[in-house]
């Protein structure tokens, strides 16, 4: 288990992370969310080990990630900022990799082939989408525990993209892997993400199992025949409220059962429920906070 206590990090006069907490399950594939300049990156590198924090613990599985040479070699990280060598092959890299990690000779001809990649191929050369698989080739072939993917689909065909996303799931299922992936395209995470958690302001303001945080959030469209008290909805937690006229639409955090109990007690004429995507989620619940994504 992925266990972060307390982290500090800034850079210069700028705080950057600030008291995150967070556990990230064996078997787990985690997905971080958060606005530009929220911090995801530079906790994958934490996490890591790249950098060292400023104040508080990462562990995994008790260990330090950033101490123990051990931790970080069961590490695989695939930052958004790709940089290879003048010259480097994958064969030349491969030498590289073994020299650092338990390599896995059979995963990476297994994944060498899915990826459709060859060991003479010139990486710098490499179109981004290309040296993205490049990046996944060796993340996937050095046995890792716990895998920390940067924009992971940054630049794939939809092709790759399956096939790495198939390649995630049978780690998961034959090694009990864990996946942490940061990415812009929430859509992409709510095909894979069991789990989530949201940056914000240097802390994780939210984060659980994926479907029951979108269980507990839903849409609620209600026409009411007379005007309704501006207290008419007291009592329940809105996230986002928009009126046109004397229909309402409501977004609602709780048991949707408890919800449209109370919502019928106005006696509505109308009323439609509507289950919220994680992209929904995401805008809603940092819109509550008075965050304004976009």
């Amino acid at each position: 288990m992925l266990k972060i206590s307390h982290l500090y990090k800034s850079f210069r006069d700028k705080d950057v992370l600030k008291d995150l907490n967070l556990e990230v399950q064996d078997g787990s594939i985690f997905g971080l969310v958060g606005i530009n300049g929220a911090g995801k990156s530079t906790l994958l590198r934490l996490i890591a080990g790249v950098y060292r924090a400023d104040g508080g613990t990462i562990t995994l599985n008790d260990q330090d990630t950033y101490t123990d040479a051990a931790a970080r070699g069961r590490i695989a990280f695939v930052s958004d900022e790709q940089y290879y060598p003048l010259g480097s092959t994958i064969d030349s890299l491969k030498l590289l990799y073994t020299s650092m990690y338990d390599f896995d000779e059979e995963a990476y001809r297994k994944y060498l082939d899915m990826f459709e990649l060859d060991p003479k191929m010139s990486v710098p050369n490499l179109s981004k989408g290309m040296k993205r698989r490049v990046s996944l080739l060796f993340a996937l072939s050095i046995k890792p525990e716990l895998i920390l993917l940067d924009e992971a689909y940054d630049g794939l065909e939809p092709l790759a993209r399956l096939r790495f996303k198939k390649a995630l799931t049978d780690l998961i299922e034959d090694e009990h892997v864990s996946v942490i992936i940061s990415s812009h395209n929430l859509k992409e995470l709510e095909d894979i993400c069991d789990s989530y958690g949201i940056l914000e302001d240097g802390r994780i303001i939210s984060y659980g199992d994926l479907l029951q945080s979108k269980e507990q959030i839903n849409k609620y469209q209600a026409a009411f025949t007379e005007e309704l008290p501006e207290n008419a909805f007291s009592g329940l937690d809105i996230l986002h409220r928009e009126k046109q006229g004397r229909v309402y639409n409501l977004v609602i955090r709780g048991s949707q059962e408890e919800v449209t109990d109370a919502l019928n007690t106005l006696h509505p004429v109308i009323l439609d429920v509507l289950p919220v995507n994680f992209e929904e989620l995401f805008i809603y619940e940092l819109e509550s906070r008075g965050t304004r994504y976009e």
